[in-house]
């Protein structure tokens, strides 16, 4: 008995992921924009990697030597977190709304800090 095995390869796939990744990338920078920018940064630093996240710490009132611990597996999870709370606090979101809004689902999350009534009050601890 002989059997064949076809193998179905779909280039569009491809490109629906590629798409979704570069709309996910653009949201996302358009949200990290108008949160800079809110909160007196610039937002051009929106699209500089590291340099968004460096800007990102400093707007959650965090040293910028956190970079550092980003780069450190499984710290970085916490790290991102504790950032994520600080910023929404910032902002005057609450803790909860740090973990999942801008934590777990980052893009809806940014985009009501960016886009809504939310007021920057920097940190104690915020370094320019």
């Amino acid at each position: 008995m002989h059997q064949e095995t076809t193998s179905v390869t779909t280039p569009d796939l491809g490109f629906g992921w590629g798409a979704s990744g570069l709309i996910f990338a653009v949201l996302m920078i358009i949200a990290l924009w108008k949160v800079f920018t809110k909160a007196g940064r610039p937002g051009w630093a929106a699209i500089i990697p590291f340099y968004n996240a460096y800007t990102l710490l400093k707007v959650a009132g965090r040293s910028g030597w956190w970079l550092i611990l980003l780069l450190i597996p499984v710290v970085n999870i916490v790290i991102a977190i504790i950032v994520s709370i600080d910023v929404a606090k910032a902002f005057g979101k609450s803790g909860v709304f740090g973990f999942f809004g801008l934590f777990l689902f980052s893009i809806i999350g940014y985009l009501i800090i960016g886009f809504g009534q939310a007021r920057y009050t920097a940190p104690p601890t915020a370094n320019a």
